[in-house]
């Protein structure tokens, strides 16, 4: 699975932008948490190739980024958390959840 990384502030305007189109995912990492990579993992395992026609996702590494998790929880009218995954539709987040929550099915579902 090729996520797109999250690194420059523009990229959130960018994202909303995006979200036109078709819905945005953010998946907030932490590298220091066992949790995080094991959902990462879960995620990028389930990955079809085709889901990249139904969505674009983005990640951020929040322990090199945090400043950008905070523009991005702010911007979003999410509460911070890691891990978690945000979905973007018309520049709004209209579905987040965390740690165990974060799962394959539940997100295809809801796209």
């Amino acid at each position: 699975m090729d996520w797109i990384k999250i690194e420059q502030p523009g990229q959130i305007e960018d994202i909303k932008l995006q979200s036109k189109e078709k819905p945005v995912l953010i998946f907030k990492h932490s590298t220091r948490c066992s949790i995080s990579g094991m959902t990462l993992e879960r995620l990028r395992r389930n990955w079809k190739s085709e889901d990249f026609e139904k969505l674009t996702p983005y990640i951020l590494d929040l322990i090199a980024n945090r400043e950008l998790s905070n523009q991005i929880a702010q911007e979003f009218g999410v509460f911070h958390q890691s891990p978690q995954i945000i979905l973007i539709k018309d520049e709004k987040a209209y579905y987040d959840t965390s740690h165990m929550g974060i799962n394959y099915p539940d997100i295809m579902k809801r796209i």
